[in-house]
């Protein structure tokens, strides 16, 4: 529907074989992978199921469903560079208090252990505007200084014109750079290359060797 631009851009990532390794309902069933871990969140009925797969290039690989709320644990798959986390979806008014409270305990424990996660995808629905939940989401991923890219979803169902109205709209809303979001469609593929070419960067950097303070300073003095 939309063109990217192709002009000066990055590697993207080849994602040839993603697996389903396994589903966790509290923090002792965590996993700690050997390579960088990359979290995808978002309100229920967002299409977090969708944008995984899109990545996977896959039908079912995540589980998809027409009623919200489905996704009640951290479920992990093997992208071969890095770990996906498929996180509990927020804000679905039909779930009980009880089981809101739970999901929200969940998310919290998956978070503070932030040492193990390389980047956040914040998915949110380009087509309303960012709802409590979202807001609250982003200033939690600020407080413990996660980094993150908002990701919209749902971008065939708007024309470009306001596509890119919304864009700017949901970027001031939570207070951050239109420059700084990406814009994708699971049915159209829109966007997916901006997406793949983001998680290069993510693992390029998370795999990359960290200078200590002595090494830092030996190189300028060379």
């Amino acid at each position: 529907m939309y063109e990217t631009k192709q002009e000066n851009q990055s590697p993207t990532m080849k994602i040839k074989n993603a697996t389903f390794i396994t589903s966790a309902a509290k923090k002792e069933q965590f996993i700690a992978p050997d390579k960088p871990m990359i979290a995808v969140c978002g309100k229920s009925n967002v299409g977090k199921s969708s944008f995984i797969n899109m990545l996977a290039n896959q039908k079912k690989l995540a589980k998809t469903s027409s009623e919200p709320g489905r996704t009640r644990l951290v479920n992990y798959f093997d992208f071969g560079e890095f770990i996906l986390a498929d996180l509990p979806g927020y804000g679905f008014a039909r779930v009980s208090k009880g089981e809101k409270e739970k999901w929200a305990k969940t998310l919290d424990s998956f978070f503070k252990d932030k040492a193990r996660i390389a980047h956040v995808f914040m998915l949110v629905d380009s087509r309303h505007d960012p709802t409590a939940d979202d807001v609250q989401m982003i200033e939690f991923l600020h407080y413990h200084t996660l980094p993150f890219t908002v990701t919209l979803t749902k971008a065939d169902k708007l024309s470009k014109m306001k596509l890119k109205e919304h864009l700017k709209a949901i970027a001031a809303d939570l207070y951050l750079a239109p420059a700084n979001m990406l814009a994708t469609s699971s049915e159209t593929g829109y966007g997916k290359e901006d997406v793949l070419r983001k998680l290069r960067e993510i693992v390029d950097l998370a795999n990359s060797p960290i200078q200590t303070e002595e090494e830092t300073e030996t190189d300028e003095n060379e």
